[in-house]
């Protein structure tokens, strides 16, 4: 009540945004990927992770009930980071930022074998549908340097972004792990060069 007596509703409380639930969280899922990436999924164990990240293990299937639940999340989590669709002003100079931020994500220590991981475990619902919003969240946020170059004039209206993207990939993907060819600056200008030349760029 307020001094006059009459009732006054309490403040509501307030939302956290952040704090040390959303640390936890973030500690949890990073060793998660760096236990994958060191020893694959399949070779991944919840007592692992939670040393890594300092937790009970208690604190890890209360939240994601189970290890492949966990894997899933992380996976997704890995997808939603790193580094945004390059916008240099210039198709060129995208792609070939767009080759090297592929480069640099495919060299990080064990991420081959997180990626090999999650092919070799697509039977597992959890596990595909990760990896499968892992691509997808890819192509999404790189999308719009295609766009972007649609309406500069750079490329033909009915450009397909995602094959073009998927020129660009295949090349450096396939170079990387079979790892018997540097990936080098010359290879990283004839990938660009040859995506821009399939798919009809300008100039």
């Amino acid at each position: 009540m307020d001094r006059d007596g009459n009732d006054q509703a309490a403040p509501a409380p307030r939302k956290r945004t952040g704090g040390r639930s959303a640390r936890v969280r973030a500690a949890i899922l990073a060793a998660t990927l760096d236990q994958a990436a060191e020893h694959g999924i399949e070779g991944l164990a919840i007592g692992d992770v939670a040393a890594r990240a300092g937790v009970a293990e208690t604190t890890i299937y209360r939240r994601w009930g189970t290890r492949t639940a966990l894997i899933a999340e992380a996976i997704t989590e890995f997808a939603a980071t790193g580094n945004p669709a390059p916008d240099t002003g210039a198709l060129r100079t995208d792609l070939r930022q767009l080759a090297e931020q592929i480069a640099e994500l495919l060299t990080r220590p064990g991420i081959t074998r997180l990626l090999g991981s999650t092919l070799a475990l697509s039977t597992d619902p959890d596990i595909d549908a990760a990896r499968h919003h892992f691509w997808t969240t890819r192509f999404t946020h790189t999308t719009p340097l295609v766009t972007r170059a649609i309406t500069r004039g750079e490329l033909p209206p009915t450009i397909d972004p995602r094959a073009l993207l998927e020129t660009l990939a295949a090349p450096l993907y396939f170079r990387i792990l079979t790892g018997d060819q540097p990936v080098d600056a010359p290879f990283l200008a004839r990938c660009v060069d040859n995506t821009l030349t399939l798919h009809g760029a300008a100039g």
